[in-house]
């Protein structure tokens, strides 16, 4: 059976990459219908990774649900998926949830899931989404899929349990029309103990930590300034205290603005004193005071890195450099993405350990 795929949301398209990893490493037939993108930039990304000849081209979800005609026109699907847009409800932001237009977009979502009743829906969102509005938010969402007939689980990953060196706790939703097999048990503890045994049978990339990633010798734009280098590693001002401290061993998460440079306590920066010691990660857990490390080299991780982080291979980078994207759209690509290594543990699970395509046909 070919599970087919409709990638809302897609950005750079990381759950179709977990899936086409999936798909070719367990011989499981899997073909994406169409995806919805209207950033052009990340539709650039998504194009010169995917041969999407033939398949949807949704765009903006917004202007293409207003009309019926358009979703009941849609291919047939198995299963949707989507990062919608978390803005609205991440710390980082106002935390408005449904009061924001881009928190609205789950609606659209669910405009889509009314009319072509996929048989499994898996959404992706920030941590924050569970608490947002005292659970509010959250408790809503749940509510309105299982109006549409749908068994819902959930539960918090953290890449950084799927062998990515980055700390990204996010929220998985997901959502079924069949109720889930004796056993079924849609939890992080679980799933990393189904995939931690894998070890080397996948092609995902895995770290053990961000030495596994970062290189000794990139291009010197990548350096901080002696006049930036304050700001930097400052512990925050009167209104945010946080400590920041630099070469870290597991990033970070990577946010889409970083690309502007945040204290060192919310991005990530490394010395070359760490990358070229003879033990780093000794290195790694030495004290320097604040005028010390301004007179170290101290760099930003790299856009290849930043995808690195997220699951993406050099091939994978190398296609939308060559595509003409610049830095600045390459790390708010790398910061928007989902992590690929996540999304193919979940989904290892959900159809080759549990095989829910043949258990419930």
């Amino acid at each position: 059976m070919i599970l087919k795929h409709l990638e809302l949301f897609a950005g750079i398209g990381g759950f179709r990459k977990a899936l086409d990893l999936l798909g070719n490493d367990f011989n499981m037939g899997v073909k994406c219908i169409g995806f919805s993108e209207k950033d052009p930039y990340a539709v650039r990304t998504y194009k010169s990774n995917f041969n999407t000849e033939g398949e949807i081209e949704i765009g903006d979800i917004v202007n293409f649900t207003k009309n019926e005609e358009n979703i009941k026109a849609l291919p047939d699907f198995d299963l949707l998926t989507g990062g919608f847009p978390c803005q609205s409800f991440s710390m980082m932001g106002k935390q408005l949830g449904f009061e924001d237009d881009r928190g609205n977009l789950f609606f659209n979502i669910l405009d889509i899931l009314r009319i072509k009743q996929p048989r499994y829906v898996l959404l992706e969102n920030v941590k924050n989404l569970k608490t947002h509005d005292n659970s509010h938010t959250f408790n809503e969402i749940i509510k309105k899929l299982k109006d549409l007939g749908y068994h819902i689980s959930a539960d918090i990953f953290n890449s950084n349990n799927f062998a990515l060196a980055q700390k990204r706790n996010r929220v998985f939703i997901f959502a079924s029309k069949d109720i889930m097999p004796f056993g079924f048990d849609f939890s992080e503890p679980y799933i990393k103990s189904v995939f931690k045994p894998l070890n080397g049978e996948t092609s995902i990339i895995r770290h053990k930590n961000v030495l596994d990633v970062l290189s000794k010798n990139v291009p010197s734009k990548y350096y901080l300034s002696d006049k930036i280098k304050p700001t930097i590693l400052a512990d925050g001002s009167k209104n945010f205290i946080s400590k920041s401290e630099i070469n870290p061993l597991i990033a970070r998460p990577l946010t889409a603005t970083m690309v502007k440079m945040h204290r060192a306590c919310q991005d990530n920066y490394y010395s070359d004193n760490f990358l070229n010691a003879e033990n780093p990660v000794s290195f790694s857990k030495q004290y320097f005071t604040k005028e010390e490390l301004r007179h170290q080299e101290i760099r930003k991780i790299t856009p290849e890195e930043a995808f690195a982080l997220q699951g993406f291979d050099n091939v994978f980078y190398q296609n939308a450099v060559n595509a003409g994207l610049s830095d600045h759209q390459l790390y708010k690509q790398a910061g928007n993405a989902v992590s690929v290594n996540t999304v193919y543990a979940i989904l290892y699970y959900l159809f080759i350990h549990k095989q829910l395509l043949d258990s419930n046909n």
